[in-house]
């Protein structure tokens, strides 16, 4: 909430040229929050969320490996945004960008505490985040239900392993740029100082090492969250698992090799840009391999269209439009015309809003019932996902082309004569219009609670394990642990008559559990 109400009063400062609504230093200070905060405190924290209550529950353990530390990283986290949002109380809020370049970041350019608190605050969380990355890992690895092979995990317990490998590699590069940095600023040292032999191109890469992989750690759990709803509402097994949990790892694997597409404009030379050109393009192909699998899932499925599965639909049609104005940006040449314009922050909303966001929010009203007991209201759901849906291709779309236009990143206000005001004033309203589809979202629940729907134990004739138990869990999850035969063997277990011509039915399109079943399913 607080993420988005920076993001409002950025919106209506911009919404008509030499607005004077905020100060430059305000703003500033606005758009260095909203990033960090959407970034650290809502996508990632959101997405854990998912791992600490589902991961347990899908692969049939009572709990995660090591509570206590979960505890830890849980107080960790809090002490961390509160420390974080503290610095607007004190008059001190970070000002840097969320990504905090050096040497403007430093004390020269920069003496007021904002940053520290920016550097201090990250440390806490990314402690968290490590803590919580290592929990999963082992958990998903030691606990599973006998008879749960690997490749017969949820996919969406499959991204955890994989963003909880990431989490751990990645977070210490952050740690220890901001270890310098903060030695720079407390302590006189020169790191990042190009005065005394520093140099803050360093601060780039050590930030951006980190920062690619992170935007993976931001989707790849929603990619698992698409990949679980998709098939319960097609009635029909995810076409073609093997290739999405590949997809997922070589994601992960290549997200260590494209940080410097960031960079472009920062003078790395030809051979450099042109190999980290050919490694983004490269990992656009196991994001299409995953996007083709999610559509291979729902074509000749019995679809049904309840809110999750809106939510899933809307993410697959945002995050390929923000995955298409990336390949944009893998080219040097054009980057560079785009390079800190308003088209790339369509670009990362696209990927970031349109995907994770959307994801998660599908996520939620498919497990909701599971988590509460009740259901959530459908005709509130629809409507939230359609104001959303509309207000954010109202807010972001414009982008572009005011981005192509010329109207760069990170200013307060913009002159009269450019002819910006109009395509302002649409992403405005749409971003009121996001709000408000929030805060339907916030009146579904409270009428849901009070109306008291109960939901059952699998009100969506799911296919994981979690369904199989009653809503919401006991606090020990399981009365007996389960034994698995099958993937989604839930689903076999309400459906025996389907698992020999699922394991033997080869259809005409080469994948297992094909026209028959989805023939048997209707």
């Amino acid at each position: 909430m607080i993420g988005g109400v920076e993001a409002l009063i950025m919106r209506l400062q911009l919404s008509s040229s030499e607005s004077g609504l905020v100060s430059p230093e305000v703003f500033n200070q606005l758009f260095t929050m909203h990033g960090t905060l959407m970034v650290f405190l809502v996508v990632m924290p959101l997405s854990a969320a998912f791992f600490n209550w589902l991961v347990p529950l899908q692969i049939g353990a009572r709990d995660v490996a090591f509570p206590r530390l979960n505890a830890f990283s849980y107080w960790l986290f809090l002490f961390g945004s509160l420390l974080l949002n503290t610095s607007w109380l004190v008059g001190d809020a970070p000002n840097g960008g969320w990504f905090g370049y050096a040497p403007n970041s430093q004390t020269l350019y920069n003496p007021s505490n904002g940053m520290t608190f920016w550097v201090i605050s990250l440390g806490v969380l990314g402690v968290a985040s490590i803590a919580a990355g290592l929990n999963f890992i082992v958990t998903i690895i030691n606990l599973r239900a006998p008879g749960m092979t690997m490749f017969k995990l949820p996919v969406f317990t499959w991204m955890t392993l994989i963003t909880s490998v990431l989490i751990v590699l990645a977070l210490p590069v952050l740690a220890v740029a901001g270890i310098q940095l903060q030695t720079d600023r407390l302590f006189g040292t020169n790191f990042y100082n190009p005065i005394n032999g520093g140099d803050p191109v360093l601060w780039q890469h050590m930030f951006w090492l980190f920062g690619h992989p992170e935007v993976y750690i931001l989707i790849l759990p929603a990619m698992g969250i698409v990949s679980d709803i998709l098939p319960v509402f097609s009635r029909k097994p995810l076409f073609g698992y093997p290739f999405v949990v590949f997809a997922g790892i070589v994601i992960a694997f290549m997200g260590w090799f494209v940080w410097s597409h960031h960079m472009f404009t920062v003078g790395l030379g030809p051979a450099a840009n042109s190999a980290f050109a050919i490694s983004t393009m490269a990992i656009a192909i196991p994001t299409g391999v995953k996007v083709l699998n999610w559509l291979g899932t729902t074509w000749g499925g019995s679809l049904r269209l309840h809110t999750p599965m809106l939510f899933a639909l809307g993410f697959i049609a945002m995050f390929t439009i923000g995955g298409l104005s990336g390949i944009m940006h893998a080219s040097a040449p054009s980057d560079a015309q785009q390079q800190d314009t308003y088209f790339v922050v369509a670009h990362f909303h696209y990927v970031l809003f349109g995907g994770s966001i959307l994801g998660i929010f599908g996520g939620i009203y498919m497990w909701w019932p599971k988590m509460s007991g009740w259901k959530l209201s459908e005709g509130l759901g629809k409507l939230n996902f359609w104001l959303m849906r509309i207000g954010f291709n109202l807010t972001f779309f414009p982008m572009h082309w005011l981005g192509m236009d010329g109207m760069p990143r990170r200013v307060y206000t913009y002159p009269a004569d450019q002819g910006w005001d109009g395509s302002n004033m649409a992403a405005t309203i749409g971003g009121f219009l996001i709000a408000f589809s929030v805060l339907v979202w916030v009146i579904n629940v409270i009428v849901s609670w009070r109306r008291n729907d109960r939901a059952g134990a699998d009100p969506w004739d799911a296919r994981t394990l979690e369904w199989s138990i009653p809503s919401p869990p006991p606090h020990y999850n399981f009365a007996e642990i389960p034994v698995v035969e099958h993937r989604d063997d839930f689903w076999f277990k309400k459906h025996p008559e389907l698992v020999e011509e699922y394991e033997g039915h080869h259809g005409p399109r080469g994948a297992p559990g094909g026209s028959t079943v989805r023939r048997r399913l209707r």
